[in-house]
């Protein structure tokens, strides 16, 4: 989809709607977007989370919970309400192969075969990631699971009889080193070993310094792995966001750009700080020649739009 680009394309990912409030949002999300043709739209996937419940007598009960569900379907109806190219994220977190196995099944069916292969983050119950009781516990694990099926090979071994269009498939790249990564190099490697597995391209995380973003791409250019790295884009658009983004997604914000925050009076303020900031960071990775730009849009779909209304 971005390889066929002729300029830096535009993509933006999406979360489903929470349980029982309707989708009518996330296309007014998407109708607000939509002049920019976005070259594909990412619909991100939640795991069930654990809510103790209080039971009486010292006891509780653990309930699962989730709260947006609904990524199959919301992808489905997205491609068949306007015909943009719809990129599932599909996790080892909160799912078993077997679970896995048949949203692939159902993605097949409805004729959706590109996928963002994640991990997925820990519940926050709990201290470190955990993966489902006969889940996958690495993005890595996800990748053969998927390389099986486009393969004809069910998870217990048996064979499919009609295989569909295989799965294309991207993963996900950390500029600033991923949480739980010991150092840079280990992030490098396991993203290399992602590649030499099938994934076509990698989104970062977001970041807001370029100079990191274009020092990670030299190092895993210099170790061989040339697919598209994709800057993943989020502009702060509120004052909070100083001190909740760093703590949030594990990187850091430049000086300046905390210096001119914290001068910001309210939100007002801080969105036109964040969204300069933005415009100008991506006219630099737009000049360095970066296939694309994937804009986070959670709580900032007038943020991206004022964005991108500036860039493209």
């Amino acid at each position: 989809m971005i390889r066929t680009s002729t300029s830096t394309a535009f993509s933006f990912e999406i979360l489903p709607p929470l349980k029982g409030t309707g989708i009518d949002k996330v296309y007014r999300d998407i109708e607000r977007l939509r002049e920019f043709d976005p070259k594909y739209i990412n619909i991100t996937t939640h795991c069930s989370e654990c809510v103790y419940r209080d039971m009486g007598g010292g006891v509780y009960r653990c309930d699962r919970l989730r709260r947006r569900p609904g990524t199959v379907a919301v992808a489905a109806a997205i491609q068949n309400r306007y015909g943009i190219p719809v990129v599932p994220h599909i996790l080892c977190s909160g799912f078993t192969k077997e679970e896995t196995e048949y949203v692939l099944i159902d993605l097949q069916f409805l004729g959706i075969y590109d996928l963002l292969v994640l991990r997925g983050d820990k519940v926050r119950h709990e201290p470190g990631f955990v993966p489902e009781q006969g889940g996958n516990a690495h993005a890595i694990d996800l990748i053969g699971q998927i390389n099986d099926f486009n393969q004809g090979i069910f998870v217990d071994g048996s064979p499919i009889k009609r295989t569909g269009t295989p799965f294309s498939y991207g993963v996900a790249c950390y500029p600033e080193k991923h949480e739980e990564a010991p150092n840079i190099e280990s992030d490098i490697y396991w993203l290399k070993r992602k590649v030499e597995a099938g994934a076509e391209y990698a989104v970062t995380q977001l970041f807001y310094d370029n100079a990191k973003y274009f020092d990670f791409v030299a190092r895993v250019r210099a170790e061989g792995i040339d697919i598209p790295i994709i800057p993943g884009i989020k502009p702060i658009n509120k004052l909070s966001q100083l001190s909740a983004v760093p703590r949030t997604f594990k990187v850091d914000i430049p000086v300046a750009l905390a210096e001119a925050l914290r001068a910001c009076r309210n939100d007002e303020e801080a969105a036109q700080v964040g969204t300069e900031w933005c415009v100008a960071q991506c006219r630099e990775l737009m000049a360095a020649g970066v296939p694309s730009l994937h804009f986070y849009t959670y709580s900032a779909v007038e943020s991206v739009y004022n964005v991108a209304k500036q860039i493209y």
